[in-house]
């Protein structure tokens, strides 16, 4: 009944209470998901020329880098690919730098929403996004979600570091209404804490779980070690990291249930998401315009790794366009059997930080790496490759169950097939893998 009201009476209420657009915008991505693959492009290029022309004369930053470049685009109807990628791509670096100059001459700052990501590199990037934009935010997840079984008004089970506590009564009764949502702490994730989110999970009935995608993969194997077969949500969502093969199996072990792998960035929101068929990720076509380039900038064929480069089309408040989010991943000309017509990212393949160095000047995927030697090696529960030179790579290795004598020599075998004598490969035995301070877990850090 519960779930019923939620759906029915309260979302629809409290939407209607903020004068919110995110149900209406939510009911369209419904329909437009269903949308022929042509339709959807031509609805995406139309938001794109709408966004590039109102950051060509509301941008301070985009202003000046279209003038400086002789980029014009003022009123066309339909902006040119070819002149669309004459801008240069936007870094992380230049929203440092230009902070204030990304704000659009039509907003005040001090009165947007504000959000702040660390990254892979731990520096800080500030982000500002005016309301609309947020709302549109929030339906692409509401799409996606239901992707997964979940559906409005259903109770989560959510695995997450340092979760909100609510404050004042509007937050209380958010909570208890829409949000409905009890937390399992990653900040401090131990048999006991987890025995005691079991106990809850039984008392509350959550329907579905969302979290870091390594966070679920610990929880999890503490179910399957511990032998608990009784929680069975309708959907998972695992987001915020990379989803390595075996967390997934042990997750789907544990809960039988399908994993819905999700990726998505603080910049922009929802990127991509799997549908109901698990066979790759649909990207976020009517809300974000991705791009895959090579070194040079240049696109890369569909099947070919490259660096995934973001447009967000919805917030007009700080336009980002041609934005480097520094991942790599591949895209996919593959049709999906669902019949939705938003095409696939294949895989990611992980972030730029995490790809390692070769002394003989090429670079490996480091998360790829650590997963294809997990599930090679028998004897190893985690690992964590650091490259502080190009000469040597720390591997921090958690013993598992079948470890012996033969584990560490059939590790250091392994990574030896990617590295050859050159590069001093060091096994450090350790407890545990660090969690980063926002929660999430990096399996492999370049520092060179």
């Amino acid at each position: 009944m519960m779930a019923y009201l939620s759906k029915h009476v309260f979302y629809p209420l409290w939407d209607a209470k903020d004068k919110s657009r995110r149900l209406q915008e939510w009911k369209r991505l419904e329909t437009q998901q269903w949308w022929p693959r042509k339709r959807v492009e031509a609805y995406q290029r139309e938001r794109l020329t709408e966004l590039v022309n109102y950051a060509a004369v509301k941008s301070p930053y985009y202003r000046e880098i279209f003038s400086t470049h002789g980029i014009s685009t003022g009123s066309a109807d339909s902006v040119d690919l070819m002149t669309f990628r004459q801008i240069p791509v936007t870094t992380k670096h230049d929203i440092r730098n230009n902070l204030n100059r990304f704000i659009s001459d039509d907003y005040q700052k001090n009165r947007l929403v504000k959000a702040k990501t660390g990254g892979s590199t731990g520096v800080s990037l500030e982000l500002y996004f005016d309301e609309e934009c947020q709302e549109y935010r929030n339906a692409a997840q509401l799409l996606a979600d239901r992707w997964s079984g979940w559906d409005l008004g259903m109770k989560k089970a959510s695995v997450w570091g340092n979760p909100p506590v609510p404050k004042g009564v509007k937050q209380v009764l958010r909570h208890h209404l829409l949000d409905r949502t009890i937390y399992l702490d990653t900040m401090d994730l131990n048999p006991q804490s987890m025995g005691a989110f079991v106990q809850r999970w039984r008392r509350e009935h959550p329907g579905a779980v969302f979290g870091h995608a390594h966070s679920i993969y610990i929880f999890a194997k503490y179910l399957v070690d511990e032998g608990i077969t009784d929680l069975r949500p309708e959907g998972i969502v695992a987001t915020s990291m990379m989803l390595l093969e075996h967390e997934r199996k042990v997750i789907e072990q544990a809960f039988d249930c399908k994993v819905t792998n999700r990726y998505g960035c603080e910049e922009v929101g929802l990127i991509a998401c799997e549908c109901e068929e698990h066979q790759g990720m649909h990207l976020n076509m009517p809300h974000v315009y991705v791009e895959f380039l090579d070194a040079n900038d240049q696109p890369v064929a569909p099947g070919e790794p490259g660096k995934i480069v973001l447009t967000d089309l919805n917030n007009r408040a700080m336009p980002l366009i041609r934005y480097r989010v520094e991942d790599v991943g591949v895209y996919s000309e593959r049709v999906c059997g669902c019949g939705r017509g938003f095409p696939m990212l294949e895989r990611l393949e992980g972030r730029v930080a995490d790809f390692l160095k070769l002394p003989s000047g090429g670079q490996v995927a480091g998360i790829s790496l650590v997963e294809r030697t997990l599930t090679k090696v028998p004897g190893v529960e985690q690992m964590q490759l650091i490259q502080e030179s190009i000469d040597q790579v720390l591997i921090n290795r958690v013993k598992g169950q079948e470890y012996d004598v033969h584990t560490d020599p059939s590790l250091i075998s392994a990574l030896r097939e990617v590295f050859d004598e050159q590069v001093d490969l060091v096994i450090q035995d350790v407890a545990s893998i660090p969690q980063e301070a926002s929660g999430k877990y990096r399996f492999s850090i370049c520092k060179v």
